[in-house]
Parts: structure tokens; sequence; C-alpha cells
């Protein structure tokens, strides 16, 4: 299987463990802080969605399309290291990095520390996710997936064969 393949779908399973951890950790958060969480944050700010339903659409399909090209990056890389570390990079990229620089969000020292610490967490748990479903895909590809199946003997053959 082709690495970005690999990586892309190991992104989509990691970013299912990270939105899991995203709903717990959402409720747990002071009232004030219970809005919504970065990604529905960044739909907003781009205005691509004209009503509620097309703006849920638009957050899982953002959200899951980064989670999978992130991890089909970090296929590519020639020393992966932790999905752990991955994931912090992958954070600070984003959060202090670019979605600052184009304007649509403030950097993440901007936000409630609360808010920013369990995206920070989200990330860990993602790049724990990735780095693990990527290492259980390629082991499946090698040794469930990646071996011919022998032909079975039909009967006769099998008659044949005996003394």
């Amino acid at each position: 299987m082709p690495k970005l393949i690999s990586g892309a779908l190991a992104g989509l399973a990691a970013t299912m463990a990270m939105t899991m951890a995203m709903r717990r950790l959402h409720a747990g958060l002071d009232r004030d802080n219970r809005y919504p969480l970065p990604p529905r944050e960044i739909i907003d700010r781009v205005g691509i969605a004209d009503n509620e339903p097309s703006a849920r659409a638009h957050t899982l399909a953002e959200h899951f399309g980064f989670g999978a090209l992130a991890g089909a990056i970090y296929a590519l890389l020639p020393s992966r290291g932790s999905g752990a570390i991955y994931g912090i990079s992958v954070w600070a990229f984003s959060y202090l990095g670019w979605i600052p620089a184009t304007g649509i969000l403030a950097p993440a020292w901007r936000h409630p520390a609360q808010r920013s610490l369990l995206m920070i967490a989200v990330h860990i748990v993602w790049g724990v996710a990735l780095g693990g479903c990527l290492r259980e895909l390629q082991a499946a590809e090698r040794e469930v997936f990646g071996r011919a199946t022998p032909r079975r003997m039909s009967s006769r053959e099998m008659k044949e064969r005996a003394p």
C-alpha cells in the first residue's frame, strides 16, 4: 500500500480517537469556555457554510480531511519518532503558525488556557493513535494481507497424491 494511503487511513482513524477525546474533554470545560472548538470556529470564520447543517458537515469534513492529510505527511517522514511529538508539532504549526498567520483565528496564547490545554491534549491523543494505527496498518499489510493464499487442492488432486 502506498505510504500516502496508509498514512491518510491512519490519520482518519486517529482523528476519530481525537474527536472522541474532544467531546469528552469539551464537556468538562468551564461553562464560559464551552463554546465550539477550533474546527467549527475555523468554518464559521472562513464563512463557507450558509446554514447550521452545512456548517456541521463542513466542520467534520475539514476536521477529518486535515487529519488524513497530516497522517499522510507523517507516513512520508523518513524518521517518524513519537506520534505524540508529531501531534504536538501539528498543533503548534497550526495554532501558533498557519491559522493565525492567515488571520483565521488568534494564536493559541490568546485563547483561554483551558481550551488551549484541551487542544494540546487531543493532539497528543491524535498523534499516539496515528503512530499506532500506522504501525498496525503496515503490519497487517505485511502479515495478513500481504501473503498469497495457497491454492487449495481439489479432492481429486488429494487422492492422486495419496500413497
